[in-house]
């Protein structure tokens, strides 16, 4: 890989990847499923389409105890070079890390143009799965398990630390430890954004042209107001995926509509549309975004990329919370 690739070409599965500790990606393959919304999930599980996805596992050489885990989930182009570094960068901190693809299984290569290829709540649902299979593992610590999602993964992320979604996905007495969100899209969030035990991180720029901060600024209020432990930090100026170390690129296809009113789930996963008032276990991603486009939120053409120090500032953040947060129980 070269350092101004953005993508990892053919199947990530397919890559031998040996980072420069010696540690080997290792083949992991995750039990999950593609609900096609919040509902499906909480109230028919056994009706959503079974997948197996699957990820490379690191581990730190040299270790025999069980040790924290951290989960790098990719964003809406897919495994890139950036989400193997950060998992590199963890892993010589004594971290092992998997990194999850949710697109070679499903025959996605990006979902820039269209998110709806597959639900946000199977993206959030891939989180858990990966948290249930790697638990398991003699090696790994299931007390020290945490999920790092970037753009469409930082959602993934953030709803897979809210209860209500996570009790009925892994049970009541099982939770991430903590979440590292990567400025995420939070354009859907529980009425009841409660994340119990499991402590959330936002890393955001203000010029970020695919999410909203105040949308994000707005979800981890929501959390704080409900106990949660929640913080963001926003960065003056830094655009999407500011922690690439690539520089600023147009990306003409996508279609974002950051300013979209948020669309709100009930503690029963129907998700309720911006212009009603009831919970409608029928609607699905496309029926809101199909409504943001009508409404004249949509915008194609959104930029991504790092001015100078941005990815460092990132890389600085993210090691220091996971040492915090993970690294010192």
């Amino acid at each position: 890989m070269t350092s101004n690739e953005t993508t990892i070409s053919g199947r990530f599965r397919d890559q031998e990847i040996i980072f420069a500790n010696g540690s080997r990606g290792i083949n992991i393959d995750i039990p999950s499923a593609s609900p096609v919304n919040y509902f499906q999930v909480l109230n028919a599980p056994g009706d959503m389409p079974a997948i197996t996805l699957d990820g490379k596992l690191f581990l730190p050489p040299g270790t025999s105890n069980p040790v924290p885990l951290i989960m790098i989930i990719p964003g809406s182009l897919g495994v890139a070079p950036s989400h193997v570094s950060h998992a590199e960068t963890l892993n010589a901190a004594g971290f092992a890390t998997f990194v999850l693809d949710c697109f070679g299984a499903r025959a996605v290569t990006s979902t820039v143009a269209n998110q709806t290829q597959f639900s946000f709540a199977a993206s959030a649902y891939d989180v858990l799965a990966a948290y249930s299979t790697l638990s398991k593992l003699p090696e790994i610590d299931p007390s020290r398990i945490g999920a790092q999602g970037h753009s469409r993964g930082g959602s993934a992320v953030m709803i897979a630390a809210t209860r209500c979604f996570a009790a009925a996905v892994v049970g009541a007495d099982q939770s991430l430890a903590a979440v590292l969100a990567a400025y995420p899209w939070c354009g859907q969030q529980f009425l009841d954004p409660g994340v119990g035990t499991t402590e959330v991180r936002v890393l955001m720029g203000d010029a970020d042209e695919w999410c909203s901060p105040m949308q994000v600024q707005g979800h981890c209020h929501a959390i704080r107001l409900s106990g949660g432990d929640a913080s963001m930090r926003l960065i003056g100026g830094a655009q999407h995926s500011f922690d690439r170390d690539t520089p600023v690129t147009l990306i003409p296809d996508a279609a974002v509509a950051p300013a979209a009113p948020i669309t709100y789930i009930d503690n029963n996963g129907a998700m309720i549309h911006p212009t009603g008032d009831a919970p409608d276990p029928a609607l699905v991603d496309r029926d809101v975004m199909v409504y943001a486009v009508k409404a004249g939120y949509g915008v194609t053409g959104a930029r991504i990329g790092s001015a100078e120090g941005e990815a460092k500032l990132f890389r600085d953040d993210m090691l220091g919370f996971w040492k915090r947060v993970l690294g010192n129980r």
